[in-house]
């Protein structure tokens, strides 16, 4: 049966990979997008993004803001999607520090008229939305000293606006579940990356940086890891959400038990930053991005750690792979190889 799938952020890196999949692979789908195509990084990727989403005749895109209550509204009356994937957001751990106003329009007041869209889709007896999942961050974690990181555990102590707004959707969505009986399913993603990617994330940065000859930082003296996430392995555990909507029942005092779900999504092996550093040196080299003979040494330099970062990110993994089957596979250097081919395709070619 023929589905409406809305899309928020859908020029971004993880909303456009997802948009291209539902097209390429359910083309009796129809995917609505949204995207204000702003400059927090450089446009023309954005850009790229979309020409290829419009190639299919089955996306309609529509470009404006989240905040934009009266549009957020006009587009559940006039395509009464099944489906909502709330991917905007202003993302960026040190961004937030400097620009505080875009992280609560976006991440609060833009997601605030997502869920309000989505309680008023089920108005005067209609099916209404069957399904919102929404993206979450490994963010949330903020300092906590246990790794890998569960959610089961507590996560109160977030160390920049960032992490807490991502914290405020997952609180405002199990709120709207419990009062509305709406199925939401929010998605820890730990850090992602591939082709076509954030230029704002490090991997990106640091490429950028190395091609200009200037020197790339490497925070906490290297002592930092991360869970690098690849960007197919984000949408596939993103596609095999969407179609596993939590269940709703009633608890004992007769009224909804949330239908409501949280999942890490997360490659669930972290990668040391100077390890992560050679491999895509190795690989930028490879694809011809860099010389041969490029010295990556006196390009590199070992600081200290940032306000608003954490010295590592690990994923449990085990509540994914117990409830869908799945758990990201793809190794780091098959991954950066992909990103530094497109890259040099991108922009040297």
């Amino acid at each position: 049966m023929s589905k409406t799938v809305f899309i928020t952020g859908s020029s971004g890196f993880i909303g456009s990979n997802l948009a291209k999949r539902i097209l390429t692979t359910e083309p009796d789908t129809k995917v609505i997008g949204l995207d204000n195509m702003n400059d927090y990084y450089d446009v023309r990727i954005k850009e790229a993004r979309l020409d290829e989403l419009q190639k299919f005749e089955n996306y309609t895109f529509i470009k404006d803001n989240l905040v934009n209550k009266a549009l957020i509204n006009s587009i559940f009356e006039q395509y009464h999607p099944d489906i909502v994937v709330n991917l905007a957001a202003q993302a960026g751990v040190r961004y937030s520090i400097t620009n505080p106003d875009a992280y609560i329009n976006s991440n609060l007041i833009g997601f605030y008229n997502i869920l309000e869209a989505c309680r008023h889709s089920y108005d005067d007896g209609k099916s209404g939305v069957q399904h919102l999942v929404y993206a979450s961050s490994s963010s949330v974690y903020g300092s906590n000293k246990k790794v890998p990181y569960s959610t089961e555990d507590k996560v109160d102590e977030p160390v920049s606006l960032y992490a807490a707004t991502k914290k405020s959707n997952e609180l405002l969505a199990r709120a709207y579940s419990k009062l509305y009986n709406i199925p939401s399913t929010g998605l820890r993603f730990f850090t992602v990356y591939g082709p076509a990617g954030r230029p704002d994330m490090a991997y990106f940065g640091f490429t950028n940086k190395l091609v200009n000859g200037e020197t790339i930082k490497i925070f906490n003296y290297g002592n930092c890891k991360r869970d690098f996430t690849y960007v197919d392995d984000i949408i596939e555990g993103v596609i095999r959400v969407m179609e596993k909507v939590p269940e709703k029942k009633n608890g004992e005092d007769g009224l909804p038990i949330p239908p409501y779900a949280i999942y890490n999504i997360g490659n669930s092996n972290p990668e040391n930053l100077l390890d992560f550093v050679q491999i895509l040196s190795e690989e930028l080299v490879r694809a011809g991005v860099l010389p041969a003979d490029y010295d990556f040494e006196v390009h590199k330099e070992l600081v200290p750690m940032q306000p608003g970062d954490v010295p590592v990110t690990y994923a449990d993994t085990s509540a994914l792979e117990r409830d869908f089957g799945f758990k990201p596979h793809t190794p780091l250097r098959e991954g950066l190889r992909r990103f530094a081919e497109w890259y040099k395709a991108f922009y040297m070619e």
